[in-house]
């Protein structure tokens, strides 16, 4: 008999049965001490959002704690479960294989907290309001004379940039943008300054361009710096602490959260 046929409560409801599992996000890290900070203001935001939920912030790399300490502090202070949340855009390398290892390499180790692995961060809709909160903030809007760039960092998985090519259709059709194009700032076609020299081509008066990022930082300064030489008219900031990212951190955990529930 499942936990569900024994009357567990229904997904989305208060767990009165198990404790709240802590939330550990898991983000990339940068050397760009403002990608630490914009990450920090996000779960910030998270913690406002969910008070007394333990929230803790660890990073693949450059930034400490590292993913294996924040691991290890679960258990050193008898945490008995966690979400673990890559706190990633995509669906990538790091998502899939990196991650996944640091958990094994914890298991192996003797980790002996319950760990439940959510999915990324994207995509979801709430991820097309905030592009457009920044793309707003920038000075831009939708119109029928003006072209959206959008730039992610890029990656050698496929199914990660399908997903901004997914996502630039998306926003193309809340329009009324003349056109919606995907970038990639690295690993993929075309880069910011092609896509920019392209849809000026093609006759766009304007070229908005949004970085499809989580936090300022290298690949950020790079799709600015492309975006302004190839002529774009405005460029937004990096997504970071915005009301979107934090309800979808808190769907995310909620979601891995409820799935306890589907299994005996």
């Amino acid at each position: 008999m499942t936990r569900k046929e024994q009357g567990a409560p229904a997904v989305g409801a208060p767990d009165t049965t198990m404790s709240t599992p802590t939330l550990l996000a898991v983000a990339h890290g940068s050397r760009d001490p403002r990608s630490a900070r914009a990450v920090a203001a996000l779960f910030g935001r998270v913690r406002a959002l969910r008070p007394g939920l333990d929230v803790r912030v660890s990073y693949l790399d450059h930034v400490s704690p590292g993913t294996e300490d924040a691991l290890a502090a679960l258990d050193a202070e008898g945490v008995g479960e966690a979400v673990v949340l890559p706190t990633l855009l995509t669906a990538a390398f790091h998502s899939k294989v990196d991650l996944p290892g640091v958990l094994a390499g914890a298991r192996e180790r003797g980790l002996s907290a319950r760990v439940h692995y959510a999915d990324t961060l994207g995509p979801d809709p709430l991820l097309l309001g905030a592009v457009e909160r920044r793309l707003s903030e920038a000075g831009a809007s939708p119109a029928p004379d003006t072209a959206l760039v959008l730039a992610s960092a890029g990656s050698s998985d496929p199914g990660a940039n399908a997903t901004i090519e997914a996502m630039a259709r998306d926003l193309a059709a809340r329009g009324p943008w003349r056109e919606v194009v995907p970038a990639f700032a690295s690993a993929a076609s075309p880069t910011p300054a092609e896509a920019v020299a392209a849809v000026r081509g093609r006759g766009a008066e304007r070229v908005a361009v949004s970085g499809y990022l989580l936090a300022p930082g290298f690949f950020s300064d790079r799709v600015r710096r492309q975006a302004s030489e190839a002529g774009a008219s405005f460029v937004a900031d990096a997504l970071g602490d915005v009301p979107e990212i934090a309800r979808v951190v808190l769907d995310r955990y909620d979601a891995a959260v409820a799935a306890r529930y589907t299994t005996a």
